[in-house]
C-alpha cells in the first residue's frame, strides 16, 4: 500500500464507523483485563456468554480471589484454556491486590508482569482503558496488514512496528479497531469479501474476490 493511500484508507474506515469499540463487554478497567486475558485463542462470543454470568458475582480482583480456583473455573469452563487461564487470572488479581490497590496499572511493563497478560492483551488495556496509541496484533490485523500491504511483516511484532510507524497519528488509537472488525467481517481468511469491502481501492491485494454468483 503506497504512503499516500494509508490516511485515505483510514478515513473511509473512520467515516463508516466514526467510534469503534472493542465487542468485549465490559464496565470497567478489571473487567476489560479480565476479558482479555480470557479470550486468548477464544472467540469475543464465547467470552462475553461466560463474562456474563461471572460479572455480576465477581468483577473486582478480591471478589475474584473469594470465588476460589473452582468457583471461577465453574463460570468460565465453556472458554478454551480455562484451567490455565483461571490459575493465571487467580495469581493476576493476588498481585493487583497486593500490589496496585486493586486498580489495574496503566504501564506496559506493569501489565507485562501479570500472569497470563503478554503484549497483546497489555496493548489492548493500554488502548482501550487509558486511551493509547497501541497496536494489539491478533489474527485479524495480521492478516489485513499483510494482505493489503498496510503493513506487512512476517510476525505480529514486525507488523506492530511497522502500523506504529505507517498509521498516522489521528488515526492511531482507533486503528486496531478498525482492522479488527475489518478482517472478521470483510477481509476473511478464507476469501476476502471484497465485493463489500469500503478500502478495496487502497487495497493491494489482487485479484479481488468476486461475489458469489446467485443461486450457486
Amino acid at each position: 500500500m503506497k504512503k499516500t493511500d494509508i490516511a485515505p484508507f483510514f478515513a473511509t474506515l473512520r467515516e463508516a464507523n466514526p467510534h469503534p469499540k472493542t465487542e468485549l463487554e465490559y464496565t470497567s478497567d478489571f473487567e476489560l483485563l479480565t476479558a482479555v486475558l480470557l479470550s486468548a485463542q477464544a472467540t469475543d462470543v464465547g467470552v462475553n456468554k461466560a463474562t456474563r454470568k461471572l460479572f455480576p458475582v465477581a468483577n473486582t480482583p478480591q471478589a475474584i480471589l473469594d470465588l476460589g480456583i473452582e468457583g471461577l473455573e465453574s463460570y468460565i469452563k465453556t472458554i478454551g484454556l480455562y484451567r490455565s487461564k483461571a490459575k493465571h487470572l487467580m495469581e493476576t488479581c493476588r498481585i493487583l491486590v497486593e500490589c496496585h490497590d486493586s486498580k489495574v496499572p496503566n504501564s506496559r511493563e506493569e501489565l507485562e508482569a501479570l500472569p497470563g497478560v503478554g503484549r497483546k492483551t497489555a496493548n489492548v488495556v493500554l488502548n482501550v482503558a487509558f486511551g493509547q496509541p497501541t497496536m494489539a496484533v491478533d489474527t485479524h490485523i495480521f492478516r489485513v496488514s499483510n494482505r493489503t500491504g498496510l503493513a506487512p511483516g512476517k510476525t505480529p511484532l514486525e507488523v506492530e512496528k511497522q502500523l506504529l510507524k505507517r498509521v498516522p497519528a489521528e488515526f492511531a488509537v482507533d486503528s486496531h479497531h478498525w482492522l479488527i472488525l475489518l478482517g472478521r467481517y470483510v477481509c476473511q481468511a478464507r476469501k476476502p469479501r471484497c465485493w463489500e469491502c469500503l478500502v478495496t481501492a487502497y487495497c493491494d491485494f489482487q485479484p479481488k474476490s468476486e461475489a458469489p454468483k446467485s443461486g450457486k
